[in-house]
Formats: structure tokens, sequence, C-alpha cells
């Protein structure tokens, strides 16, 4: 199969939308007949994709998206791939785009930066915060050199640790440059510290996603965590350094499992040697459970809920 039969979307838009159930209705009858797969949450605020296709459904979904007027400046972040990287098309209705659980307005959000003013700004300005605003799992396979890396299992969490920024630094004085996969979630939290009186507060315009297009592995260090099968994967083709560990053995790696305690199913980073030993567990205490999924040698995708388990 050819290497870029397939492309990976990403993307997210602001917008008002009356009735985001309607939405969801007319994505899913216009994607439904194509050979796509995705997790797409539409809401009253607009809506955030992420999808894989064929680079016919693909280009079909863009060009359908533009000629819609609430649709026409989506910006789309594309990476060649040869398979799906979604075990499913999902398309669904939330309430909130990105769980903060907090109202925001984002009428003043942070000053947008290209790639390129980021970079320029990694080395040449000295004063400032660099804040990853991604969860912690997400940061420990790969991040920018230097980068404030804030321990938040959730996005919610992010809310009192603007709190704390505040009080270690002078939110007037002080630069805040913030980064996150794909953008979004720097839409909300730029807004979030501009409302608790951050007044010099940048993101990078289109995410980690939007520079490792650009600019490759410039500054950055490891892989990209993304919510897909994939999990991780590098900036560019220059070959990623593995900054993440084992968390059992300790030896670099950066490859993720979910726990087979089903009980459990904590996302945990394991070499390929420990993953055996320990039965795909994330502790020796997982390996004795009632619920145990069974332990594969087979190329590792994300825990599926749909799967078949037999009983010894």
């Amino acid at each position: 199969m050819n290497p870029s039969s397939h492309l990976v979307l990403a993307y997210y838009k602001f917008v008002a939308l009356s009735d985001p159930h309607d939405e969801v209705i007319k994505h899913k009858a216009f994607l439904g007949a194509r050979d796509v797969a995705s997790r797409i949450y539409i809401s009253e605020e607009g809506i955030n994709g992420q999808m894989s296709a064929t680079r016919q459904a693909a280009d079909e979904y863009i060009k359908w998206m533009k000629e819609r007027p609430e649709f026409v400046d989506t910006v789309f972040k594309l990476h060649d791939h040869h398979e799906h990287v979604f075990p499913r098309l999902t398309i669904k209705y939330r309430k909130q785009l990105v769980a903060l659980h907090a109202k925001v307005d984002l009428t003043d959000t942070g000053e947008h930066i290209s790639p390129d003013q980021w970079q320029s700004m990694l080395e040449n300005e000295k004063e400032r915060i660099l804040l990853d605003v991604r969860n912690d799992y997400e940061w420990k396979v790969g991040h920018f050199e230097g980068a404030d890396l804030p321990q938040c299992e959730t996005f919610r969490e992010f809310n009192n640790y603007a709190d704390r920024l505040k009080e270690n630094v002078d939110p007037q004085k002080t630069p805040v440059m913030m980064y996150c996969t794909g953008g979004i979630r720097c839409e909300l939290y730029s807004a979030i510290l501009k409302k608790k009186g951050f007044e010099k507060v940048y993101q990078l315009d289109g995410g980690i996603i939007n520079y490792g297009l650009k600019k490759g592995n410039k500054h950055w260090l490891g892989k990209l965590f993304v919510f897909d099968d994939r999990l991780a994967i590098p900036l560019s083709e220059k070959e990623a350094t593995t900054i993440a560990k084992c968390e059992h053995c300790g030896s670099p790696n950066d490859t993720y499992y979910n726990c087979a305690n089903m009980d459990c199913n904590k996302l945990f980073i394991a070499c390929k040697e420990c993953i055996k030993t320990f039965l795909g567990c994330c502790q020796e205490a997982c390996k004795h459970s009632e619920r145990l999924r069974p332990y594969q040698e087979v190329s590792h995708k994300p825990f599926r809920r749909k799967h078949l388990y037999k009983k010894d």
C-alpha cells in the first residue's frame, strides 16, 4: 500500500452553532458513506476534530467544510499515513469542546505566534515563561527545551495552576509563551490567563503539530503524544531522541500501553521486555487481578473497549 494513501487531519473551529445536534447529523450523513475514521466533537462552541481518511475522502471533506460559511476559514493540519489511526467513525455532541468545566470568554485570547516567530522567541526572549498546556502523560514523551511542565493529569487542573503561576511571576511584565498539541487548549487557557491579569500572552499558532510541519524538531525533545493509534510520533523525518523511561526498569522508552488490569487501565510507558514480564500490567499487583485483558505480543494499539476476551 502506498505510504501516503491516507491523511490524518487535525482541526478545530470556535464558532457559534445554534443547532449542534443538527450539525452532528450533517457530518454523519456526509462522512458515513466515505472511507473515514474519526473522533469529532461538536457543540454550541463549534467543532473539534481528528480524522483519518483516504486522500480522496479527506479532500472531499475539506472542500465541503470550506464551502460552508461557518467553517470557511477552518485550518486543517495534515499528516501522511498508510492506514486509519482511529477504530471507527465517531461524531458526537459535547457540551464543551475541551473538558475545562469552566465558562471561558474567548473575546480576549493570547496573540497567535507563527512557528517562525515562535522559534525566534525561543532563541532570543530570555525573560519569559514557556508553558506546556498539556497533561503530564503527554509531555513525558516530548516537549520543548526548557518548558515549564505542570503536573496536571487533566486540563481542568490548569485553572488552579494559573493561580499558582500568578503568585510566582509578575503577570503584567512576564511574557507567557504557551503551546499544546493542535492549538485549541491554548485558545482557552490564554483567555484564562488574560482574565487573571497576564498581559503578555502568546500561543503557538496551530500548536506543536503545525510547528513540526513547518520547523521540524528544532528546539524540541522527544516525540509528540497524539490521541490516536499512533500514540507517539516524531515531529519530523529526523530521528527523535527518546526522553521518556520505562516505568518498570527505567530504560529509555516512549511506548505507551493501557494496563491489562481492566479495573486499573492506567496509561503507562514500558519497554518490550518489561511489558512481557508484567503481562501487560503497570505493576505487580495488577498481574493478579481477576479481570485481566490477555497479553499478546502483537503490534500495540490503544485499548479497544469492544475487545473479545476468553476466560480460562
